[in-house]
């Protein structure tokens, strides 16, 4: 089965920090502590990234000019055009906005939940089945061919499951960028 998350219609939640807001688009599994976890946040300021020790984080942006991270290996511009940047969740990176806000999208695993992996340009390839949970943020309106029956993904949403076992491919109807996210056994 196919979810759909539309992040304009998820109310935002404000930092502590008072730097942004996140709307969280997923929390999975439902019910109990998530292994997995996907936002879309809105950086306002300068400042630090929360930390989580044990989570792996990419971290991709959407829209505006871009954002410079503090990690530990050196300093990271990324950018609208910049591949998704993987980080270990416990550095808790400096982020200094390069040119005003930014909207950015999030996915967060526990360690222990296995490997995740964000991809840009999801309409380029095709999305094996296998992963355990899989997903595509698009910020283009588009469909999601999955067996005979497409599904419409508007802009600015995602789509997932973590019990389909057919291969997906997404099409977008306009030009624009999509991820794959996916989360698979560690091996």
């Amino acid at each position: 089965m196919i979810h759909l998350v539309d992040s304009n219609l998820v109310a935002p939640q404000p930092w502590r920090n008072g730097g942004g807001q996140t709307r969280e688009l997923l929390a999975w599994p439902a019910g109990g502590d998530w292994q997995l976890r996907v936002s879309v946040a809105d950086i306002d300021r300068d400042g630090p990234f929360s930390a989580f020790p044990g989570v792996q984080r990419w971290f991709a942006v959407l829209s505006g000019a871009g954002v410079q991270l503090g990690l530990a290996d050196g300093g990271r511009a990324v950018t609208p055009m910049s591949p998704p940047l993987a980080f270990d969740g416990a550095e808790a990176p400096g982020c200094r906005l390069l040119d005003g806000p930014t909207r950015d999208l999030n996915l967060m695993a526990r360690q222990t939940a296995g490997r995740a992996m964000m991809a840009a340009d999801a309409w380029g390839e095709p999305l094996r089945a296998g992963a355990r949970w899989r997903g595509v943020f698009t910020a283009v309106p588009g469909r999601l061919l999955c067996g005979d029956a497409p599904v419409a993904v508007p802009a600015f949403a995602l789509a997932w499951s973590d019990d389909d076992t057919l291969p997906w491919q997404f099409v977008p109807a306009e030009h624009g960028r999509s991820w794959w996210l996916t989360l698979e056994d560690a091996e």
